[in-house]
């Protein structure tokens, strides 16, 4: 699909490189060797909202009060840490590592690899039984973004999402494994949509050619499990939506998801099936008249930082809705 020249210098304003290091590798196809794309990416940590959210880093690479780090939303460390991911801050950074080092060591819980909100007075680690899918699936991916994929500790919360992640469409009897007696919203007889949509985030940001087998088959379970639903409706009853909010678009998302974000996987894992058609034209009826999508959700006001202004055109939403529509060929 053609790019109109307008559009492609409004995503790539430096006043925000991260979106025009994206722009740049998903819209333009430059290799990240290029010099434009390189100097992007090095002033992600330097303009912007990166420098913006470090500022306000406490000394343990935590933010705010460190053992909030979950239920302060959305200024606890674990939600500023998906954040930063988003917004491709520099791995390499000491300040970056420090916020990861921090959520591995608070929230994981070591001997099942699943992150949990709450962190045991006893031990100094995540509680096993505050261990929730949209927070693993979460913190995987944004770990995963910040250059720790081949740390055992991610390997092992990778384990985590094989074996514990559901991708049932409703069962009669609840499975009787004690990690699925704890949360009905989680846990219940049917498997929640968010935390499939995070952990195949997660799994999705593993590069192909390091997939295990084992990693390439739950991503096809948890692939088809939003297939049957034409990714945001009711699978018994595909004339009715699930719920309205999955197609208002926003950025960035936490532990939400809508048809924006779940197409954005679908098209870089490289699969095509009819069954994505309605939620992709929905999407490209969105735009405004100059071509811009616009931020119909937002976290604004609960964040540290105020990404776009809701109800404006959205350089982010802007962004991932062509991409998508590059992907699947429509203008």
């Amino acid at each position: 699909m053609e790019i109109s020249d307008q559009i492609l210098d409004w995503l790539m304003e430096k006043n925000n490189p991260s979106i025009r290091f994206l722009t740049l590798t998903t819209l333009l196809n430059r290799p990240l060797t290029d010099p434009e794309v390189r100097e992007a990416k090095q002033k992600i940590g330097k303009i912007g909202l990166v420098p913006e959210i470090l500022s306000q880093q406490n000394e343990d690479g935590s933010f705010g009060t460190p053992e909030r780090f979950y239920r302060d939303k959305y200024k606890g460390t674990a939600w500023v840490l998906l954040l930063l991911g988003e917004l491709w801050a520099d791995s390499d950074d000491p300040r970056i590592k420090g916020t990861c080092e921090f959520i591995l060591n608070y929230s994981q819980e070591p001997e099942m690899g699943g992150f949990s909100y709450d962190r045991s007075a006893k031990t100094g680690h995540g509680i096993p039984s505050g261990v929730v899918p949209c927070l693993t699936g979460n913190m995987v991916y944004t770990l995963i973004r910040l250059g720790y994929l081949e740390d055992s500790r991610v390997q092992k919360a990778i384990e985590w999402i094989i074996r514990f992640q559901r991708t049932d469409d409703g069962v009669s009897q609840e499975p009787r494994d004690p990690i699925y007696q704890r949360y009905k919203m989680c846990w219940g007889q049917h498997t929640c949509h968010m935390g499939v949509a995070k952990t195949l985030k997660a799994l999705a940001a593993i590069p192909p050619e390091k997939r295990t087998r084992e990693q390439s088959v739950k991503i096809n379970e948890l692939t088809d499990y939003f297939l049957i639903h034409h990714l945001y409706r009711k699978s018994h009853q595909l004339d009715q939506v699930a719920r309205p909010g999955w197609l208002k678009l926003g950025f960035p998302l936490m532990y939400q998801t809508d048809i924006l974000e779940l197409t954005e996987i679908f098209a870089e894992l490289g699969i095509k099936d009819p069954r994505l058609d309605d939620a992709i034209e929905i999407i490209a009826n969105k735009p405004l008249k100059e071509g811009m999508w616009k931020l119909e959700n937002s976290f604004n006001g609960k964040m540290l930082v105020t990404v776009e202004k809701k109800g404006q055109p959205s350089k982010w939403i802007t962004l991932k809705a062509l991409k998508v529509l590059k992907t699947y060929s429509l203008k």
